[in-house]
């Protein structure tokens, strides 16, 4: 009874908590231009240092792991917002390029703890039947939803005082930070927890590699954590990229705002109807999603190298960043949705962590091709070519994924979702 009340209680606090602490508010929209502009730093070593950032993550995830697992969700996740808060003192503070990569790397470590801990909080609290799944992707995505209308909010308001002054944004930034942390010491914990010692940290880095070589037989899991993981890699990677081409073509710094707040209202709707996502296009989910996102990098990179006029190119930017962000809003309530299935509460560990991992070794191949085609070529050419690239990898995926994932249940053999036992 108790354990109940503590997972009706997480379950409570999880949407309130998200919407605040998905990702930075007050950030992306300006980031770049504070980096640039008020901080006078070359654009090709600030998307260098970002390139690092997953680097540090995938350094990092083994010990977040067994920190996870030692300490529960609970601890891990109020140490993994911490780690976020120093992270922007740093960014706010830095002077060069080092210093932005040493805020790349407590941020690092901080993301890695809360991917891994935030939805396996909330997965843990749910009572463990025929709906979950479905159930958690409609709390999953109504709180990333609210999220992106507040994120449209801040994005506005980041803009507007970036004018004013470049660091008030980043101050923002910083206090809402703080809040997030506050909230995640009102959950729950429902997780058992180990104590820390030498014997048990080679325990769990014995287990997460077993763990990662019993997933590669599941030939379901293994295509889902690849494609579900370059995606999301795709999408991250291009953050930068997106307020590169803007100042490229010539978009004052004050509409960044209200620009990204449009965009973010749009992901906001998308994702809060990710299920409709989902039974409208069922096993052609991830194609619908996937296909326009990297054919949209050619069209907007085609079009401003053109430069046929200012006006065509705003238009063709905004449209298909609009592509973009449609695709941002349900693509990560669903491909979380679709890793959970078929797992129990430890497997979604080690499923989490590999995805982690692998998301971010493409994340930073993806980023360090990208900045250093920034350093001798334009940003629309640097789209054109990853979008040529990225489209052909996309294709082959999804054709080798044809037959393996996107099944009915009783279609997938007893290796692909018992694999474990």
């Amino acid at each position: 009874m108790e354990k109940e009340k503590k997972m009706k209680k997480n379950v409570e606090l999880y949407g309130r908590y998200k919407a605040f602490s998905f990702d930075l508010l007050f950030y992306y929209a300006i980031i770049f231009l504070f980096f640039t502009q008020t901080k006078g730093i070359n654009a090709a070593d600030v998307l260098l240092a970002e390139s690092l950032y997953p680097i540090f993550k995938i350094i990092f995830l083994i010990p977040a792991t067994v920190l996870i697992n030692s300490l529960g969700k609970r601890k891990s996740l109020i140490i993994g917002n911490s780690f976020n808060i120093f992270a922007i003192i740093v960014y706010i503070a830095s002077t060069n390029f080092i210093t932005i990569i040493i805020g790349e790397l407590l941020a690092a470590i901080g993301f890695i703890i809360k991917g891994i801990c935030e939805s396996n909080i909330l997965y843990d609290s749910l009572e463990n039947n025929e709906k979950r799944g479905i159930r958690f992707a409609k709390i999953e995505g109504k709180s990333i939803s609210i999220y992106y209308y507040i994120e449209a909010i801040s994005a506005v308001i980041s803009g507007l005082l970036f004018v004013v002054n470049g660091y008030i944004p980043m101050i923002m930034c910083l206090v809402i930070t703080i809040f997030s942390t506050y909230l995640s010491t009102k959950f729950k914990n429902i997780d058992e927890k180990r104590k820390i010692n030498f014997k048990e940290i080679k325990l769990e880095c014995s287990e997460l590699l077993s763990s990662f070589k019993l997933i590669r037989k599941s030939l379901r899991l293994k295509n889902l954590i690849l494609f579900g993981a370059f995606i999301s890699a795709i999408m991250l990677s291009i953050t930068m990229l997106r307020s590169s081409i803007m100042q490229e073509v010539g978009i004052p710094a004050q509409y960044f705002g209200l620009i990204f707040a449009i965009l973010g209202l749009i992901s906001g709707i998308t994702a809060k109807n990710a299920s409709r996502f989902h039974k409208k296009f069922r096993n052609r989910t991830l194609a619908f999603l996937a296909i326009p996102l990297v054919i949209s990098f050619i069209i907007l990179g085609s079009v401003c190298t053109l430069n046929i006029s200012y006006s065509i190119n705003i238009i063709t930017i905004l449209i298909m960043f609009l592509v973009q962000y449609i695709v941002k809003g349900p693509f990560y309530p669903l491909i979380k949705q679709y890793l959970n299935n078929f797992t129990d509460t430890k497997l979604r560990t080690k499923i989490s962590s590999l995805f982690n991992l692998l998301e971010n070794l493409l994340r930073f191949l993806i980023t360090f091709i990208a900045s250093n085609l920034l350093r001798y070529t334009t940003t629309s050419n640097t789209f054109i070519f990853l979008g040529i690239i990225l489209t052909i990898i996309v294709i082959i995926m999804l054709k080798n994924m044809k037959n393996k994932v996107g099944l009915k249940p009783e279609e997938y053999s007893q290796r692909d979702i018992r694999f474990l036992n």
